[in-house]
């Protein structure tokens, strides 16, 4: 409650002052020594602060505070920096904050702590936060950018979907996914080439066959790699998810559907997520169609037993009709009755019909 009391004074000029031209400030840090818990919840509100404005961020970074956030984001101790880094990593949501991590040299220090990651046993502690901090960085920034300027970046996260660990896989899997979900990121992991269609197969295997978690990971991930906006769908980018969608498995269309019709909702829906990636593609409406039985289960109703499966089954139908190349490509009959699906919403029930018999009483 102090925090968020703290953080509201310092939504104005006045507070600011208030907060960091004062005794307070000194409060702060006497508060600070008290306990690791105290001191790290003061530096989120510093970052919570530094992402109001540039302003703000200055009257942070010139409390010091920054700094020894940073300090302790650098030092040895494995576990205060897994628990810097999330904080780093929500500095770096706003512009003034990547520019400060720029300047002051950060961002090439990370870098340069995964690269010795190698040699450091304990490095499983932090190196998923550090991981996450690039994938975050790339998305709000340039993904090609960052990836070339810290290279060190893609090989620890191809190097961390190829191993065995499935903590480090989910991770990776997470970032692939972040990374995919604008278009540069996705030509910046075509650009690897072989290597990303076999982890492909390798991603398209763990949503089939591991834990449940991670499974669902794996689902997620391949929706946002799969996904083109309407208005990005060039003939090169539909060849692209096209054959990143046949690397996942020898019959990508039937993996999903056996996923889809599991009785786990999460599973269940993580699955029709997919389908609604891919739902606007024509090669994928295509692949639909010549699917045996795929277009009923699409507009069946009784399959889905909950709420958030008849949700995430409205969100394919309506990704389906909106689409400008459905009517042509499934015809007529089957646009129909998708747009009935979706003009009913989401919980329609249809009424059983009674045939009342005269003098039945």
């Amino acid at each position: 409650q102090a925090i968020k009391s703290l953080s509201r004074i310092a939504q104005s000029q006045e507070g600011l002052e208030a907060l960091f031209g004062s005794s307070l400030l000194g409060d702060l840090r006497r508060v600070m020594a008290t306990s690791d818990i105290v001191r790290y919840r003061v530096y989120e509100l510093i970052v919570e602060i530094s992402s109001v404005s540039a302003e703000s961020l200055n009257y942070c970074a010139s409390s010091g505070l920054i700094s020894e956030l940073i300090g302790e984001l650098t030092g040895e101790d494995v576990l205060v920096r897994a628990t810097c880094i999330e904080m780093v990593t929500a500095l770096a949501h706003s512009p003034q904050g990547r520019q400060y991590l720029a300047q002051q040299g950060v961002i090439d220090r990370i870098s340069n702590i995964i690269l010795g990651a190698q040699s450091d046993p304990f490095s499983s502690f932090y190196l998923p936060g550090f991981v996450k901090f690039f994938g975050n960085l790339a998305v709000v920034d340039s993904p090609q950018q960052i990836c070339e300027r810290y290279p060190v970046f893609m090989e620890k996260v191809f190097e961390m979907a190829e191993s065995q660990d499935p903590t480090m896989i989910g991770v990776a899997v997470d970032t692939l996914g972040i990374l995919g979900s604008n278009v540069e990121g996705k030509q910046v992991l075509q650009k690897t080439r072989s290597r990303f269609q076999n982890l492909l197969s390798k991603i398209g295997h763990q949503a089939k066959n591991a834990p449940t978690e991670l499974r669902l990971r794996c689902l997620d991930a391949i929706s946002s790699l799969l996904y083109l906006p309407p208005d990005q769908q060039t003939e090169d980018l539909l060849r692209m998810t096209e054959s990143w969608f046949t690397s996942l498995s020898s019959q990508p269309l039937e993996l999903f559907r056996s996923i889809s019709t599991q009785p786990f909702p999460d599973l269940h829906c993580g699955a029709l997520r997919v389908f609604t990636a891919i739902a606007n593609q024509p090669w994928a409406q295509k692949l639909m169609l010549n699917s045996p039985g795929f277009v009923e289960y699409v507009v069946d109703r009784s399959v889905e037993p909950d709420k958030a499966s008849k949700d995430a089954k409205y969100e394919l139908v309506k990704a389906l009709v909106n689409s400008k190349t459905i009517a042509e490509i499934f015809g007529n009959q089957y646009y129909l009755r998708l747009r009935a699906y979706l003009l009913e919403g989401p919980y329609y029930v249809q009424a059983a019909s009674t045939t009342a018999v005269e003098g039945a009483e």
